[in-house]
């Protein structure tokens, strides 16, 4: 845990994993099955559960379209200082009502990162950076779970100059202020734009979005929130 992989190997490791993952999944953009190409599958993110995901019974979570422009993260002011690497135990946005403890995402034994087990908390995704760390790090969850809300089912209403907030395990607290809402179909996920180097603390959070198939227990879109770190303490 305390090791702290460099930009580079960061990238590297980014691309060796688009070159061998094999499904779609929630919050981070894999695939598995079905007809899709397995020319299109993107690094590490969250976009088909390991479970059944269905949309809720009150009617689809809100897909308002975000913004499509291919910008840079603005950040709101100057990026604060990037803290020493140090495990989240908790998230908060207050914009959508969020709190949740963090499960720890891995790879599972087919070289496809996990998502979260219970659909009421997000994952923090262990190989890249910690929230708060130089880099990217992300966050996933759940938008619905067997016909329920989960604990990103209102990602997508989060707008610039919001705020996400991640207590960390050396007592620390980061602060990040969202730059970016953006929805993606899953065969267009644009895994250099979320995991690409950075010169400062960044954050992506990743959930599910558009129409849901019954069929392949899937949605058809990603939502990823951009976020900057702007405040420790």
């Amino acid at each position: 845990m305390n090791h702290r992989p460099t930009g580079r190997s960061l990238l590297l490791g980014v691309v060796a994993a688009v070159a061998v993952l094999s499904c779609v999944v929630l919050a981070l953009g894999l695939w598995r099955g079905g007809d899709e190409s397995r020319t299109a599958p993107p690094a590490p993110s969250v976009t088909a559960p390991a479970g059944p995901e269905a949309p809720a019974a009150t009617g689809k979570p809100d897909t308002r379209t975000p913004s499509t422009r291919n910008r840079p993260d603005t950040g709101h002011g100057r990026p604060a200082a990037a803290l020493d690497r140090s495990a989240p135990t908790k998230v908060t946005i207050p914009a959508i009502d969020v709190s949740s403890t963090l499960e720890d995402l891995g790879l599972d034994d087919d070289g496809v990162m996990e998502t979260p087990r219970d659909p009421a908390l997000a994952g923090w995704y262990t190989p890249g950076p910690a929230p708060g760390q130089r880099g990217p790090a992300v966050i996933a969850g759940h938008v619905t779970w067997d016909g329920a809300h989960s604990v990103f089912y209102r990602l997508s209403e989060l707008a610039p100059g919001d705020t996400v907030t991640v207590d960390r395990a050396d007592g620390r607290t980061a602060t990040f202020t969202v730059d970016r809402v953006e929805q993606y179909p899953k065969n267009e996920f644009p895994t250099v734009d979320v995991y690409r180097n950075l010169d400062h603390a960044g954050l992506r959070l990743i959930t599910c979005a558009g129409d849901y198939s019954a069929e392949e227990h899937r949605y058809a879109d990603n939502v990823v929130v951009y976020a900057t770190l702007t405040h420790t303490g």
